[in-house]
């Protein structure tokens, strides 16, 4: 599924594009525990959260997470928004909980990572 589609089907908001929109995301994790994130060995993921802090951006940093889905219509700070933009992650919002956000997505054909 790409960014484009994933925007498409949250009526996401796009707060930072660090990727093409046609990007591929072969996989979504949903975490708000950043050591969890941390033990993930896969590709091309989109990270979907509603823990709104840096600690997300450097983690998803050191795990090549591409993309972070903010739920819950969290509010993403400017330092965030910095760190990503050093770090190269596209961020996202959007206004659903984690729970319908993750069913909408694995309904529309996103794989889990587990």
């Amino acid at each position: 599924m790409t960014l484009q589609e994933i925007i498409k089907h949250l009526d996401a908001e796009v707060i930072l594009e660090q990727h093409q929109p046609d990007k591929d995301m072969k996989r979504a994790f949903a975490a708000d525990l950043m050591s969890d994130v941390l033990r993930i060995d896969s590709d091309e993921i989109i990270l979907i959260t509603g823990l709104a802090h840096p600690q997300v951006i450097r983690t998803a940093e050191m795990a090549d997470i591409a993309a972070i889905l903010f739920v819950r219509d969290k509010t993403v700070s400017p330092e965030m928004i910095a760190l990503a933009r050093e770090s190269g992650v596209t961020l996202l919002r959007c206004g659903q909980s984690m729970f319908k956000a993750c069913g909408e997505l694995y309904a529309a054909g996103l794989q889990p990572v587990f």
